[in-house]
């Protein structure tokens, strides 16, 4: 396994998982300050339009850039990457300003879109949701650039400034946002929608942030990228129009993975309501819809953190293998990530699934609804984990059509089945529905897999039936442990919840990890690191 996909997965995986991390923690205050589960669904009737969109304003731009410059890096034609980059600037500028005008125009069109079938009586209005949407608009003027120069920066594999400023980017975002979002409530008197407004306008707050971290690293590290084109090869003089119909092709599929969670959270926003008030359950469906959307979608997402990095980082290495035709060493990359990344995901959503009611109680008020609903959703990280590795493979061995059937047939399934599941098992019903769509989604992208790149699955089916076992000698004393807590400890109360996660998150950890190094899958994964800890630990 090359070095460069472990370290260069390392620094993204430690980028993302920061920014995760603050992105769960500043919930526990701002669901404070504004209130409860129908202010954070007002909240997202904004954020998920704006992740959409997005994601289109951006055209799919750090993964489609990052694989376009390591395929002409490959090839030592570094100044054609170059040639892009300068181009997409003024792409990127025009990209934004359309998508923030789009927008900010279409916005009470999608106010009354999410608003369709809720309870009046308790819920916010066309105006209201419109304001929250136009907030947040104003971060698409500024994201695209910032996204055009972490592709070029990952398309020569420096995953460093991507994942910095990424970090700085959710800081900058979380501080204008709880600052901005107190203020607004209890200095300035205004109201709830007021607060969430500038709640949302935090992002593009931690754009112009982000960008002016990548602005400071390009200016850093451009002599360097300049001696790169001293051993340009200067064989290839590709017009401007042809890499933009390349990049197009590329950044189709990357769009559509890119927004692939925020659509489906899409449906549920407006399939939701009307689903409960058909079943009778009008006057709680805006809540509900906060603990879907928002309060247990924040704790689920975290373990698909490392799929994200992953998938970052493993599109230009597997693109590099392909067009050099190096199969055992893409397989070998390809027989890691799955590896590592079930090893790491499976434990995490099995966890996040036992311990539902004190992880809930961590970071809200005790919700015994909220917690259910946690329990249910939590292994759908799996998938979600798997979906973005598979569909990021799918880029790296030029298959983007498979990628585009696949997410449109699990959004298909999804919005087929939402409302019915809803109407008969209520908020566990639309994560029933994502579940199913997201397994459709991945099935077709296995056998794309198997039948374009080759890639034979029986190491990873046996190491996959080997975490397994893992995962259950772990599970059965965590669980038994947590319910002798429950004796002593209850799950309402915040600070006991953060003893019984933590003495329950420490028996499991060390359970898992035991069994990882005496077996030696973990020294298999994670490299020679492990074996000096395995020999140190004595279990040699």
């Amino acid at each position: 396994m090359s070095s460069k996909l472990i370290r260069g997965t390392f620094i993204i995986t430690l980028g993302t998982i920061l920014s995760k991390v603050l992105g769960l923690l500043y919930v526990i205050p701002f669901y404070r300050i504004i209130g409860g589960e129908e202010e954070v669904a007002l909240y997202q009737f904004g954020y998920v339009p704006y992740t959409i969109f997005i994601s289109i304003a951006t055209a799919g731009v750090p993964l489609a850039v990052s694989k376009y410059i390591a395929k002409y890096n490959a090839l030592e034609e570094y100044a054609v990457g170059r040639k892009l980059f300068r181009s997409g600037m003024y792409i990127m500028f025009a990209t934004g300003i359309l998508s923030f005008i789009a927008m900010y125009l279409l916005a009470p069109w999608f106010a009354g879109l999410v608003l369709n079938g809720a309870d009046t009586t308790n819920s916010y209005s066309v105006s209201d949701v419109t304001t929250v949407i136009r907030a947040v608009s104003f971060a698409l003027i500024i994201i695209p650039f910032m996204s055009l120069i972490r592709g070029f920066f990952q398309g020569h594999q420096s995953m460093g400034p991507s994942a910095v400023s990424t970090v700085i980017e959710q800081l900058a975002r979380i501080i204008f946002l709880l600052a901005g979002a107190y203020i607004a409530l209890f200095v300035l008197k205004k109201g709830v929608v007021t607060a969430v407004s500038v709640a949302t306008f935090a992002a593009f707050i931690g754009g112009l942030a982000s960008l002016i971290v990548l602005i400071w690293y390009w200016k850093k590290r451009k002599p360097g990228l300049d001696k790169l084109l001293q051993h340009d090869r200067g064989t290839l003089d590709i017009p401007l129009s042809s890499m933009y119909k390349e990049i197009l092709i590329y950044a189709l599929p990357f769009v559509l993975v890119g927004i692939a969670n925020p659509l489906f959270q899409f449906i549920d926003q407006i399939t939701f309501n009307r689903a409960m008030a058909a079943a009778g359950k009008s006057a709680e469906a805006l809540g509900s819809l906060g603990i879907l959307n928002f309060t247990t979608h924040k704790l689920v997402i975290i373990p698909v953190s490392l799929a994200t990095a992953f998938a970052l980082t493993l599109v230009p290495m597997v693109t590099e293998s392909f067009v050099k035709g190096e199969r055992r060493v893409m397989f070998r990359q390809l027989d890691q990530t799955f590896q590592v990344l079930l090893f790491i995901t499976i434990p995490a959503a099995i966890g996040l699934a036992l311990l539902a009611d004190p992880m809930y109680t961590m970071f809200y008020p005790y919700d015994e609804y909220g917690a259910q609903v946690l329990r249910t959703y939590a292994p759908v990280a799996i998938l979600f984990s798997l979906y973005a590795v598979t569909a990021a493979i799918l880029q790296g061995i030029n298959e983007q059509r498979y990628t585009i059937l696949s997410l449109l047939s699990g959004l298909l399934i999804k919005l087929a089945l939402n409302m019915p599941l809803i109407k008969m098992y209520g908020t566990e019903g639309a994560v029933y529905a994502t579940a199913l769509g997201y397994t459709f989604s991945i099935v077709i992208n296995l056998i794309v897999i198997k039948k374009f790149a080759h890639y034979p699955f029986k190491l990873v089916a046996k190491r996959t039936l080997l975490i397994i076992i893992f995962n259950v000698i772990m599970a059965i004393p965590v669980y038994f442990v947590y319910k002798g807590l429950l004796n002593f400890l209850s799950p309402e109360s915040t600070f006991q919840a953060i003893i019984i996660v933590g003495i329950c998150a420490t028996i499991g950890g060390f359970i898992y990890a035991y069994l990882g190094l005496r077996s030696g899958l973990a020294d298999r994964l994670f490299g020679t690191r492990l074996q000096r800890l395995k020999k140190r630990l004595r279990l040699s």
